[in-house]
């Protein structure tokens, strides 16, 4: 596996464009994200996506619907051995209620036939959750609540 397969995918994913986000994985591809993350409380989804159309479904129609405007993907690190990698980047963006995004994630991914097979996200969800909402909503109202527009 390259650095390259990697950096690619994630230029893709960050394109928004389906067509590009579901040729950078495998049919049966999993997502999993840290339970209440900003996006899965602000826009009420899973945070283990499985399969290719759930993940391009997010990607191309849900994540513009809360980060909106200025979104910025900057990699800090890239670790590859083998069939996994290891993925440092900062997220910046304008989220749907106007606040600033800004935000430093870590990825482990797993590739299979040179395709995303399986992707583990860890970030810092109180952080996110203040930038979104002003402070951290309490665990059983976070789900399904909006920004404020």
């Amino acid at each position: 596996m390259s650095h390259t397969i990697v950096q690619n995918a994630f230029q893709a994913i960050a394109s928004n464009d389906p067509d590009r986000i579901s040729a950078v994985l495998t049919e049966d591809a999993e997502w999993l994200s840290p339970p209440g993350n900003v996006s899965v409380v602000a826009l009420g989804g899973t945070n283990h996506m499985v399969g290719r159309e759930a993940i391009v479904r997010f990607f191309a129609q849900d994540f513009p619907r809360l980060y909106a405007r200025d979104v910025e993907v900057t990699f800090h690190g890239l670790l590859v051995d083998g069939e996994r990698a290891a993925v440092e980047t900062a997220l910046t963006a304008t989220l749907s209620n106007g606040n600033h995004y800004s935000n430093d994630y870590c990825f482990v991914i797993e590739l299979r036939d040179g395709l995303i097979h399986r992707v583990r996200e860890y970030v810092d969800t109180a952080r996110g959750l203040r930038m979104a909402f002003g402070e951290v909503p309490p665990a059983g109202a976070a789900h399904h609540q909006q920004p404020e527009r």
